[in-house]
């Protein structure tokens, strides 16, 4: 199958004068899978376009958020009746209260919350917040765990870092990150040996209840248990940031899927069905020590514009509606990767897969990682051969073997079926 990419150079040709690497983050420029990063001209259901006019099955999704498929008609139609009355106005909207509302029916720990406009200042928020209201400054987060790009949380922080191959980042000084302590994902004993060491100065521990950002990693139930328990046990702030996880992999999150209550957490991408919209919150006493009802400061020109809140209600609204199933997106994320992984084996491949909901992970190695130090441990070069092979066929995987992937209810049986018989063609060409 020969795709043309004309365009797609020309644009990026263009677009590395003006942007670092071409790009306006990091990933996407294609930097440790090699080739040339497609330049998206539209949308619809579960394909994207570039510019060439070649048409993938997207698995990226937007990196998650477009769970109801691109360009749904119906959220289209409600953005664009929002759109007629104004983009936004710098005063609170009846629509941030409905979307409150309903995120709170859905979410029953966010008591309280605050919108931003993205997932990194929601994280960001928080734990200033949790600084706040407990009067300690260090934190305890997870290796591999991504919780944007504030300074104090590019330490270990997988994802696009790990793409790259750069350790932390230049430009953090060190007194930012001299609080942040770091975990193997899944190790109770080594949250329990920092919180000893930091004799009652830890604020918060806030992890990705499944690590995304590390390719797919599931929490054992001892372990966030054991969080639960040991966060109680030293007041100690629990923050799920379900940036990733939030109504994707069930309809109350996954705090929702696996019974545990945190005391904070932050969400995104799927809360604003593609536009730019984010949200922390919680326990409501924690919650009222953010101004103006208290000392904790934080703020924005943009929170709670009422077109991402209008996409984003409209995006949950479907998702509870009568027309969508959660039950039919994990079944439907199930027979990817069971047919993913029977095509590897059928052609010899080292391969495992997992999913949840609508989240899916995969790694040539022979179990799924249960930490970041084992997903870097698999055999990335074929995970490289085959997403290239892969978008040769006209299939748009994550281009980072560090990233989740994620299906859409727009993805029918159909493009299931298509992705796994492209796939098996691609295995087998990896063997010669």
């Amino acid at each position: 199958m020969t795709l043309r990419n004309d365009q797609s150079k020309k644009h990026f040709a263009e677009a590395k004068d003006i942007f670092p690497g071409g790009v306006n983050s990091p990933v996407r420029a294609f930097g440790s899978v090699g080739g040339q990063p497609l330049f998206i001209e539209s949308a619809k259901g579960p394909y994207v376009y570039d510019e060439d006019g070649n048409q993938y099955i997207d698995y990226v999704n937007s990196w998650g958020p477009a769970i109801v498929g691109h360009a749904h008609p119906e959220v289209i139609a409600a953005v664009s009746e929002q759109m007629q009355k104004g983009f936004s106005f710098g005063a609170p909207t009846r629509l941030e209260t409905e979307l409150a509302t309903l995120v709170k029916q859905l979410v029953p720990s966010m008591e309280m919350m605050r919108f931003v406009s993205s997932g990194t200042e929601a994280c960001m928020s928080v734990l200033r917040l949790a600084r706040g209201y407990t009067g300690r400054d260090k934190i305890i987060k997870f290796s591999g765990c991504y919780h944007g790009h504030a300074d104090m949380l590019l330490v270990q922080a997988g994802s696009g870092v790990a793409t790259l191959g750069i350790p932390g980042s230049p430009g953090v000084p060190q007194g930012a990150t001299k609080d942040t302590l770091v975990a193997p994902y899944n190790n109770l004993n080594a949250v329990r040996e920092l919180i000893s060491q930091a004799q009652d100065q830890v604020a918060a521990v806030i992890l990705e209840p499944i690590a995304g950002n590390a390719n797919f990693i599931r929490p054992t139930e001892a372990f966030l248990k054991g969080l639960r328990e040991l966060c109680s046990e030293h007041n100690i702030l629990l923050i799920f940031d379900e940036v990733m996880t939030g109504f994707r992999v069930h309809p109350n999150s996954a705090q929702g899927l696996y019974g545990i209550k945190p005391d904070l957490s932050t969400f995104g991408k799927v809360m604003g069905g593609g536009m730019p919209l984010g949200a922390y919150g919680g326990r409501r006493d924690i919650m009222e020590r953010i101004a103006p009802t208290g000392p904790v400061y934080q703020a924005g020109t943009l929170s709670g514009n009422p077109l991402a809140v209008m996409c984003g209600l409209k995006t949950l609204e479907l998702l509870n509606g009568e027309s969508f199933s959660y039950s039919g997106l994990a079944d439907a994320t199930r027979s990817l990767v069971e047919g993913l992984s029977s095509a590897a084996a059928d052609e010899g491949h080292t391969f495992s897969a997992d999913s949840e909901g609508g989240m899916f992970g995969f790694a040539f190695a022979k179990a799924m990682p249960t930490n970041f130090e084992e997903a870097q441990s698999a055999d990335i070069p074929s995970f490289n051969r085959f997403f290239q092979g892969m978008l040769s066929q006209g299939v748009y995987l994550a281009p980072s073997a560090f990233e989740a992937g994620f299906v859409t209810m727009a993805h029918s049986n159909d493009v299931i079926e298509e992705t796994i018989a492209k796939a098996k063609t691609v295995f087998r060409e990896m063997k010669h």
